[in-house]
């Protein structure tokens, strides 16, 4: 099904047009909304986020003891009495915690794909989602629901630029997208580290963050220093042989049954017949018949 709507983020996953066969609202006795059972609802399989915030949590059920639930949960259904959410695991695990036998829900229809980038749009738009989460929602966008990185950017409101920005962070070593993760490094100091090429030197860097503390600034500063450097030392480094020169070096090694090294500035140059002993020595001048 091609999809349409484009640029209208999550509203343009839940519209209700007909002839574009888009997710539309099931019948419901009382209007937009439905109480459904806690226990008729089961956890989305497709949910983008694995880890929330505890002490966040414990204050959202909190409140929910005392105001209810004030935006409800979206789901889909599965059967007569059973249920899928789409939308609000955060808002279900904390209504549970608090005790709620039901929970206010929108139902809508949409298949396995549907629902799971619903799924990523919503959490990406509402959700506090870490960098790296929210790399990992762009990338199972591109790849599960076959979107192009236009068609992303449009979804969830972002230009290309940052898109692109957020999927490099997935490039970046183990131990960085994990400190991006637990939140000590934040997204300034990550697009610095990603513009050096080496892993080794990001985590250079990385480990220079941790230790000093240093700011976006310092980083981008650090990285310019780093990069330079690596740079010059490639430009005075002396450049490898020619590959006319290594096929010579091949066929020298071969014939003199030891590792012959040819160097040559394209007038003058040496050859290099090591030996490892006097035989050895022999062998050689025996091939050269002296």
């Amino acid at each position: 099904m091609k999809k349409k709507g484009l640029g209208r983020g999550l509203s343009a996953l839940l519209s209700d047009t007909p002839e574009t066969n888009k997710l539309e609202e099931a019948p419901l006795p009382s209007g937009n909304l439905n109480e459904i059972a806690i226990t008729e609802i089961e956890v989305n399989p497709y949910q983008p986020r694995k880890d929330f915030d505890a002490e966040a949590l414990n204050e959202l059920v909190e409140s929910i003891k005392v105001h209810g639930i004030i935006q409800p949960v979206t789901v889909r259904r599965l059967s007569r009495n059973q249920y899928q959410l789409i939308s609000g695991e955060r808002r279900f695990q904390a209504a549970r915690k608090a005790g709620l036998k039901k929970i206010p829900a929108y139902i809508r229809t949409a298949d396995d794909q549907q629902m799971l980038e619903m799924a990523l749009v919503e959490n990406i738009q509402r959700e506090n989602l870490n960098p790296v989460e929210i790399a990992l929602s762009y990338q199972r966008l591109l790849t599960e629901c076959n979107l192009k990185q236009e068609e992303l950017g449009e979804r969830v409101g972002k230009n290309r630029s940052t898109v692109t920005n957020y999927l490099r962070l997935l490039k970046l070593p183990p131990a960085i997208q994990i400190a991006l993760r637990d939140n000590k490094l934040n997204m300034g100091h990550a697009r610095a580290i990603i513009n050096i090429e080496n892993p080794d030197i990001q985590l250079v860097i990385f480990k220079r963050i941790i230790q000093d503390d240093l700011s976006v600034r310092q980083v981008e500063d650090l990285a310019r220093t780093l990069s330079s450097a690596r740079n010059k030392a490639r430009a005075e480094a002396p450049s490898g042989p020619s590959r006319e020169i290594s096929q010579l070096q091949g066929k020298l090694s071969n014939y003199f049954g030891t590792k012959v090294t040819v160097k040559s500035d394209g007038r003058k140059g040496e050859i290099k017949i090591p030996f490892l002993s006097v035989e050895d020595l022999n062998r050689i001048l025996d091939i050269f018949k002296l």
